[in-house]
């Protein structure tokens, strides 16, 4: 039975393989590729020209926040060190 199955199962990973080859290979493939790769900035100015073009509200709208400084002067010193040194 485990045979049979383990015979099967290598059947549909060469089909697998096999199948991805031929496509990865075929010129219907290479074609799209070759003509993806070389219309890519023209492709891009189509899909970008409708963009619209938004204004900036960001003005004043962020405040400095400087509590990590006072955080930092209020903890104390660490002594995970201390603990290894022997007494």
């Amino acid at each position: 039975m485990y045979k049979i199955l383990n015979f099967f199962m290598i059947l549909v990973i060469i089909f697998f393989i096999v199948n991805t080859y031929f496509y990865y290979f075929s010129n219907k493939n290479i074609r799209k590729n070759n003509f993806n790769r070389t219309n890519i900035e023209q492709l891009l100015q189509e899909k970008t020209k409708d963009l619209p073009i938004l204004y900036n509200d960001t003005e004043n709208v962020i405040e400095f926040n400087n509590s990590l400084k006072n955080e930092n002067e209020n903890n104390k010193k660490r002594s995970f060190w201390d603990l290894l040194n022997s007494k």
